[in-house]
């Protein structure tokens, strides 16, 4: 008995330090730090409609930042996501106005396949192409966004078009959590497990952090980055269905400009732009981070213009904390080998 319980001792110590190192601690820190402020300024803010509010608009913008972690785990990008989740709203729309006892599943289903498709032209361009992601997705953010517009053609989808039961994707709620977040968490959790629990999510980590070692490992990169590509554009059209359920009314415009916040809210929950470094966890407090100073602002009576430029210097902020860790990586390796 005396033996066992100075080793229990050191134990916790160790496993709080260990968590106060990761990236995700500081992110939870920082989420609760704009609560707590803006609610001893604004204590209407923590009132349960800017709550649920939040959770809506983060679930949309959480699910687009985990299919972009996917890519960027893998030194890529995907920057068409936006163009992805307008496209796909307004298919599904479409669906409801040919086909009105369309069932939900189904109209989700078409969201998802939909978005399968965009994101193989993706794959097919990086993968097969060896077009520079950047380059490629880039290119069609606008192809599918000048597609979209051309069939539009100045149309939009109304919510009066939509059953009650799609519509109660947002509106509903599970034991006061709107059933849009559920969707969202349980799609984020599988999407966590399986990079962190199976080989396939393992190797995204291995080509990022050297693509020629997992090459040489016997990964197959291509196939690996192919997957990584549709896994994004699955996601982005399930998003776009569920953007579809939250705000009613889609038009050609649909989801512009979101992809520059997606790529805000992954760089600023520790997802590394230089590929190999990440987690779905990370990815999505960076989400809740920028809703709530979404919301904070309005809440604050702080011009909207301010949320662009807060996003900016996250983003740099990021960016400089790990570069920072990087360089303190490599003078610790160097070290151990100079001793070594």
């Amino acid at each position: 008995m005396h033996r066992d319980a100075p080793a229990a001792s050191p134990a916790f110590p160790g496993w709080l330090a260990s968590l106060a190192k990761r990236r995700e601690t500081a992110l939870f820190v920082v989420l609760v730090a704009l609560i707590v402020c803006t609610a001893i300024a604004r204590p209407q803010f923590l009132k349960l409609q800017n709550l649920r509010d939040v959770l809506l608009n983060v679930s949309i913008v959480g699910l687009l930042t985990a299919g972009m972690t996917v890519v960027m785990l893998m030194r890529h990008i995907d920057l068409s996501v936006g163009s992805i989740v307008g496209v796909s709203a307004y298919a599904v729309g479409s669906l409801f106005v040919a086909f009105p006892h369309l069932p939900v599943f189904v109209a989700l289903a078409a969201g998802v396949a939909i978005g399968l498709l965009a994101g193989f032209v993706n794959a097919a361009l990086v993968a097969i192409g060896r077009v520079p992601s950047l380059v490629a997705t880039l290119s069609t953010l606008y192809i599918f966004r000048g597609a979209d517009y051309a069939w539009v053609s100045g149309g939009q989808i109304n919510a009066s078009s939509l059953p009650h039961a799609f519509s109660k994707l947002a509106t509903g709620s599970v034991l006061g959590i709107p059933t849009l977040a559920l969707i969202a968490a349980i799609v984020l959790t599988g999407l966590g497990i399986y990079l962190k629990q199976f080989r396939g999510g393992r190797e995204h980590y291995a080509i990022g952090s050297n693509p020629e070692a997992a090459r040489l490992a016997g990964i197959q990169v291509e196939r690996r980055v192919m997957r990584g590509f549709l896994i994004s554009g699955a996601i982005a059209g399930l998003a776009g269905a569920l953007w579809l359920a939250r705000f009613g009314t889609v038009d050609a415009s649909t989801a512009k400009g979101i992809e520059l916040q997606v790529v805000a809210a992954a760089v600023v929950g520790s997802v590394a732009i230089t590929g190999g470094a990440g987690t779905i966890l990370g990815a999505t407090l960076g989400s809740l981070v920028l809703g709530v100073i979404s919301i904070a602002l309005v809440v604050l009576r702080i011009s909207p213009f301010w949320e662009q430029a807060i996003q900016g210097a996250l983003i740099v902020a990021a960016v400089a904390t790990d570069t920072l860790i990087a360089r303190s990586l490599a003078k610790r390796m160097m070290r151990k080998r100079d001793h070594g």
